[in-house]
Formats: C-alpha cells, structure tokens, sequence
C-alpha cells in the first residue's frame, strides 16, 4: 500500500495539506475522529527557515532524531508555537540537555536511563517530563527499544519515578517495500498498549501509540496509532549527503 503524497513539484504547504487530509480521512475509516491522529513532522536535518515554512502551513509538532541538532534548531525557531518530539536514540551523556530541550521523549529504553531522567528533572525544576517506551519487536541488532519481556520491568520502573508521565509506547519496525508487512508489528504493539491501559499503566489515561512514517502511515493509522512521525512526505527527500 503506497500513501497518497503530493506531486514532488507540489509545495511544502500543499504536501502538508495532503497528508493531514489522508490522515483525517484513515482516521475517519477506522471510526475514530481526525483529531485523534497527531502528525509529528520529522524535521531533522532541515533547516530553520524550512521548519519556520512548516509551522506558516499548520505544523505544530517536530521531531527531531539529534539532541545537538535539535538543540540549536529550538533555539532559532522557538517553541511558543511548537513542541519538540526527540524521537531518535539518547545516550546518557545526552540526557540533560534532552530534559532542558523537548517536551517529548519517545525512545525510553531502559530502567537506568528512566531514572537518569527522572533525577536530571529534579535537578533541573523540571516538573514532569512526558515519555514513550519504545520497544523493539522484531530484534534488530541496529535499533533502540526494549524487548517485550523487558516491558514490564521498565513500564514499573517508570510508574516508581517521581517527576516521569508514562504517556505511551514507541516502535520502528523493520523497513518492507510492501509497507502491508508491518502491520503485525503495528499491531501487536497496539495490544501491548491496550494491555498496559487495562492495568492503569497511563494513570487511567489513553495509552498513545507513536507508530508510522512517510511509507507505512497509512497502515498505522488502521491500527491504531495517536502519533504519526513523517518526514519525507512532507518535507521531500533528503539530500543524498544528508
């Protein structure tokens, strides 16, 4: 299944446009509201004056994959009218500058890393930090996450930080041409997430589902996924250096 995208002649606006349309129309299809579905625009390595184009369409969300990048990108373009989404790895050496800089952290992975947050937000005056599990379900040697097995260790390790909100769960399967092959892994950790809500892991709140980009949003959305990480769609590619 190919997503809908914009022409590559089309403008950042009009990409953008179309992706929220298709984004509210699969949200529709799956009988939930559009608004249930929040884009997260994948914003790394562009520049600020591409980012300043996204937020005059309508963006309102980054992610960034780079703490260091992010960083100088924040301070140039601002967050009074964004929040910034890290959703690539963090190493430990990069942990207080992520509590200074992004409202979310999408890549928890690990019970010391979860504590090493929770005590830089004490050190910082940060009140609460929003984080997501992510967790690997296909165990590639190349990618961040947590194994199933492991979930439940760090999901009580976060409940026991003081100043951690659990807000959901985080995957990035592996790559298929035909995006239709990871439906299973979208899947499944949907039924982690329901599993983890029926136990009051989320404070009784909605379990989010950070799941999908460019290629295979289309089948994240049917099953189930509240955040949407595309980049490409929207932004074009990148260059072949980048």
């Amino acid at each position: 299944m190919e997503p809908q995208t914009a022409g590559i002649n089309a403008t950042l606006s009009e990409r953008f446009e179309q992706i929220n349309r298709r984004i509210a129309s699969l949200a529709r299809d799956a009988g939930r509201p559009p608004e249930d579905v929040r884009l997260i625009a994948v914003s790394k390595t562009h520049p600020p004056e591409i980012l300043r184009q996204a937020i005059e369409a309508g963006a309102c969300e980054f992610g960034e994959n780079r703490v260091q990048e992010a960083e100088a990108k924040i301070a140039e373009v601002g967050r009074e009218r964004v929040r910034w989404h890290l959703i690539g790895p963090l190493q430990a050496n990069k942990a207080r500058r992520a509590v200074r800089l992004f409202d979310v952290i999408h890549t928890l992975d690990s019970v010391s890393l979860a504590r090493r947050l929770d005590r830089l937000c004490v050190e910082e005056g940060r009140d609460e930090l929003s984080v997501l599990i992510q967790v690997d379900l296909a165990g590639e040697a190349t990618k961040s996450g947590v194994s199933e097995e492991d979930l439940p260790q760090l999901v009580e390790a976060v409940k026991a930080c003081e100043r951690l909100r659990l807000s959901g769960l985080m995957t990035l399967p592996p790559f298929f041409v035909d995006a239709e092959r990871v439906r299973p892994f979208f899947r499944r950790l949907r039924e982690l997430r329901d599993k983890l809500e029926s136990d009051g892991a989320f404070d009784n709140q909605r379990g989010a589902l950070s799941m999908g980009m460019s290629h295979d949003f289309e089948v994240a959305i049917q099953e189930g996924a509240t955040l949407v990480r595309i980049g490409t769609a929207i932004f074009g590619e990148r260059a072949a250096n980048e």
